[in-house]
């Protein structure tokens, strides 16, 4: 893809993500492209499937400008059996900023070094 191409995407999680997996992150021996049948098992899985029955300290982390952050909102509120349950959210981060930009990076190590030390 081009610049172009990628400044149209839909969405600033793909934009954000194709540069990411494709451009600045990628294994140089990767290949970008996927299976239909591996697209397929993509598009229909739930990680939400069987969540109340998760029933272990549960920290859940998303940026707060995340496209994808209704999805981990919706995650959390069906795991109602875990135990010291709780979402944080990383200010101004995206969906893909939260895998390599500081200080998001610093803020979600700090955050799970906390977790653990009081879950674990």
């Amino acid at each position: 893809m081009t610049d172009q191409q990628i400044a149209a995407l839909p969405f600033e999680m793909y934009r954000e993500g194709y540069e990411y997996y494709s451009k600045t992150n990628a294994h140089p021996g990767s290949d970008p492209k996927y299976t239909t049948s591996s697209l397929l098992d993509l598009m229909s899985w739930d990680a939400t499937t069987n969540l109340e029955l998760l029933n272990q300290p549960l920290l859940m982390m998303a940026g707060s400008k995340a496209d994808s952050l209704y999805m981990t909102q919706d995650a959390f509120k069906k795991a109602v059996n875990a135990k010291d349950k709780e979402l944080f959210l990383i200010p101004g981060a995206t969906h893909i900023q939260t895998y390599w930009k500081q200080p998001y990076v610093d803020q979600a190590v700090d955050k799970l070094t906390q977790f653990y030390g009081k879950t674990l």
